[in-house]
């Protein structure tokens, strides 16, 4: 049985949704899990309105920071057990190799700072996006990991993606 296992949260620009879900499951996770995330092309720093959610909420945001995948590829990176890609372009974008054949999974989340964010509530766009993953994070968080093997976690990982979002929670 593992102390605890990686994860590794992947979003294109790295500024808000891999953000929010390293900082929320560091949170929630409390040594089980220790999260990490990273872009294929970081944006370079975090939008504004995922720091002022994150600190509304209480979770923490000291040292956290946009940075790229390639860090995390590197032989000395922290082996990951668990790699989650949060937007539908880093899904579909050619990863590194990554050390220990880490499990993978895809949770689309929609960008609360893209293009298709409405305009008129950006604050509202942050909060859902805040909401699926502390939802999703928390079922992960749920899962006796040791107890399953890979392909047992593959299918939780792909059914908690499936799950609808609970408005009231």
């Amino acid at each position: 049985m593992k102390a605890h296992y990686n994860v590794l949260f992947l979003c294109t620009a790295n500024s808000a949704r891999s953000i929010m879900a390293e900082a929320i499951t560091n949170q929630l996770g409390r040594g089980r899990l220790r999260a990490f995330s990273a872009g294929s092309t970081p944006l370079g720093h975090i939008h504004p309105m995922a720091l002022e959610l994150m600190r509304e909420i209480g979770f923490p945001t000291d040292g956290l920071h946009s940075k790229s995948w390639d860090l995390y590829a590197a032989p000395d990176a922290p082996q990951m057990d668990i790699i989650i890609t949060l937007c539908d372009r880093a899904a579909n974008e050619q990863c590194p190799v990554w050390p220990g054949q880490p499990i993978t999974a895809h949770w689309s989340v929609p960008d609360p700072a893209g293009e298709s964010a409405a305009p008129s509530e950006p604050r509202a766009a942050f909060r859902l996006a805040l909401q699926v993953l502390q939802q999703r994070i928390s079922l992960l968080l749920a899962l006796r990991l040791e107890a399953l093997d890979r392909l047992a976690l593959q299918t939780q990982l792909g059914r908690i993606a499936q799950l609808p979002v609970d408005p009231t929670s």
